[in-house]
């Protein structure tokens, strides 16, 4: 945990592939941790300690609009309102052209839930994969697509998965977390065949969908899809899920992070509907929630720091009872975020 108390403002734009490699390791081992510290029931129902099984997870799709779904996992209703961490949420637009996919999660075997759901919907081919950000959960199954399908990344997206010798030792960690003979360890690496560090607008025929990078807001390679005409935007991990879930700062940056929160929520209409990175379709005023609580985090910090109390003083002070609804607060606020606001002010 000296990680987590020593920040996590780093910028990955000046960072080497190894140490981008060991950002992405410390995510998952603080997420593993995080889960097991504070879901006692949940490691009662399993002699493994997963955040959750790539092995189990079933999903299910809705109707947002036509020719526009979301997918999410079976339980996210259940648990999104008690603050329980859930599978990755993506979906899928169809158009008279072909398919846009958005998220390929972490294995075949939901790679393939994903692609038999367009099935059940439409003769139509897949001919976009877009991937919101490096994380496994989100990019590794777009091996399991034809090879026909155009994957679409940030070019930090790419710059990771690229790398196979980091990769590998990736998908050992991911299957560690995740569980292990899950398909984790059949993962190949399958990266961009269209870069996306801005925007690119994607016309599947009668249907538009934007890809737009907003900035950094959890990771510098955070990618934004929107269908205009619909009104559906999907935030991948920088929103992670309705109230009362919280933004992990896990590669610190809290200024950056709220800032691109906000341009995303001004950018959306009140009536449209946002998928997070793990939940069920929810609205625009649910964001709110996580920028008051970074906005609140900042300020807290801040007094703190100016009454000159040292990381660990803060920590035990910053409760915010306002944002305690999170199953898992205690760790990702006080050891993953109070750290990585502290630290960035600090050196200010």
């Amino acid at each position: 945990m000296n990680l987590i108390m020593k920040g996590l403002d780093m910028d990955i734009k000046a960072m080497s592939v190894k140490k981008f490699f060991l950002g992405k390791l410390f995510l998952l081992t603080v997420f593993s941790i995080l889960f097991v510290a504070t879901s006692a029931s949940y490691a009662e129902e399993k002699k493994e300690q997963l955040v959750w099984d790539a092995g189990a997870v079933q999903l299910q799709y809705e109707k947002l609009a036509l020719g526009v779904y979301a997918y999410y996992p079976t339980d996210a209703r259940e648990k999104n309102p008690k603050g329980y961490p859930v599978a990755t949420s993506g979906g899928f637009v169809v158009g008279d052209k072909g398919v846009l996919v958005v998220e390929s999660m972490v294995n075949a075997r939901l790679a393939n839930q994903v692609m038999g759901f367009v099935k059940e919907v439409t003769d139509k081919p897949i001919l976009y994969v877009v991937n919101t950000s490096y994380h496994g959960d989100h990019a590794y199954g777009n091996f399991a697509f034809p090879q026909s399908v155009k994957i679409i990344q940030h070019s930090k997206t790419k710059e990771f998965m690229d790398n196979k010798e980091m990769f590998e030792k990736d998908k050992q960690f991911m299957a560690q977390y995740f569980g292990a003979n899950r398909g984790i360890e059949e993962v190949v690496a399958r990266t961009a065949d269209i870069i996306v560090d801005d925007k690119k607008t994607i016309d599947l025929g009668n249907k538009k969908v934007e890809i737009i990078h907003f900035g950094f807001a959890q990771t510098w390679g955070d990618l934004i899809i929107w269908v205009p005409e619909d009104k559906v935007l999907w935030t991948g991990n920088p929103y992670v899920a309705a109230p009362p879930a919280l933004p992990w700062l896990l590669e610190g940056n809290a200024d950056k992070s709220l800032a691109t929160l906000k341009k995303v929520r001004k950018f959306l209409p009140e009536d449209a509907v946002v998928i997070p990175g793990h939940g069920v379709p929810t609205k625009p005023k649910d964001m709110d929630f996580e920028i008051r609580y970074l906005e609140t985090l900042n300020q807290e910090v801040k007094t703190a720091i100016a009454n000159g109390s040292t990381l660990e003083e803060a920590q035990k002070s910053i409760m915010m009872p306002k944002f305690q609804g999170y199953v898992l607060f205690g760790w990702v606020h006080t050891q993953v975020n109070v750290p990585a606001v502290y630290n960035q002010l600090s050196k200010r």
